[in-house]
């Protein structure tokens, strides 16, 4: 992807001076085997050009860029394979942990790839007891460190479709290090041809969905902390719209959830909400009440001994 197009030559120096060849330099046989299983485990096809001086290069790279799970597993194995090559850069790279995955990511996987329904007991935050039900599981997310499965519940599209409820079909979210429990119930679904990801989180920066329709919001980042979000965008819709010196204002177009406002208060006092007034005065409650715990009464205070 960096290089775009590589003889067989050029490709050999670079797995040389690597780190991961041991200084010697790559049989072509080894090459073409690890072009047959990067198209079988990653779906990217390389092909030559014999046009081109027998250069080889990715096909489709576009489909790559857009496609964030294979760029991740990419990058994640690439970057293993680094480490494991060069022990001298195992205390060198520090990743973040997610507790969530080390349990239940591998069982609720193989479910997905088999369609097997599962029975899971889960507690959710402020829950005084766990649940057991079972799920259909559709797919994996991962969101601030937590992995959340996305799934269809057969007890509730049940109900809803005896009473005659829209949607039948409904879907739920569960975070993984919520999960006490899983068992295969031997039982298989078919997934529904009407469910789409990227329509069940249209305009959500999280996990936490709304039904209603994602709306024009503008915040105003102070100083240099515009380059901050221009880097790192808050939500994938945003826009710069103008600035100067001192501030710089940007458009986003979403649903201003419960993970909106986390995502903006965690920002400090380097953002501010200025459109529209129902979610600036949220923001404002949020602020309102933040005060309120960092303002001691007189006879709050705790003594001082």
């Amino acid at each position: 992807m960096r290089y775009r197009r590589l003889t067989f030559q050029e490709i050999s120096d670079l797995w040389q001076n690597s780190g991961l060849s041991y200084k010697e330099p790559l049989p072509l046989r080894t090459f073409h085997n690890h072009q047959k299983a990067i198209l079988d485990i990653f779906g990217v096809e390389i092909k030559c050009d014999a046009g081109d001086g027998y250069r080889y290069y990715i096909t489709e790279p576009e489909r790559l860029r857009g496609n964030n799970l294979h760029s991740w597993l990419i990058s994640s194995y690439a970057t293993l394979n680094q480490i494991q090559a060069d022990s001298r850069l195992e205390d060198r790279i520090i990743y973040e942990d997610i507790p969530s995955g080390q349990t239940w990511l591998t069982c609720i996987a193989e479910a997905m790839r088999h369609n097997r329904v599962l029975n899971i007991t889960h507690q959710g935050f402020g829950k005084p007891y766990p649940s057991t039900f079972e799920i259909e599981p559709y797919l994996l997310k991962v969101v601030k460190r937590r992995w959340y499965v996305v799934a269809r519940s057969p007890y509730y599209s049940g109900r809803n479709r005896a009473k005659g409820v829209k949607p039948n079909d409904v879907y739920r979210v569960y975070a993984l290090d919520r999960i006490y429990d899983i068992e295969d119930t031997g039982k298989t679904f078919k997934m529904k041809r009407s469910f789409d990801a990227d329509d069940y989180f249209e305009g959500c920066c999280g996990v936490i969905t709304s039904d209603e329709k994602p709306q024009r919001v503008v915040v105003k980042a102070y100083g240099g902390f515009a380059d901050y979000l221009r880097t790192l965008p808050l939500h994938e819709s945003q826009r710069e719209i103008e600035g100067d010196d001192e501030s710089t204002l940007f458009e986003y177009h979403l649903k201003p959830t419960f993970d909106f406002y986390q995502l903006v208060l965690a920002q400090g006092d380097q953002v501010e909400v200025l459109e529209p007034e129902s979610v600036r005065n949220e923001m404002r409650n949020f602020a309102k009440n933040m005060l309120d715990y960092y303002t001691w009464k007189e006879e709050d205070k705790p003594c001082k001994e």
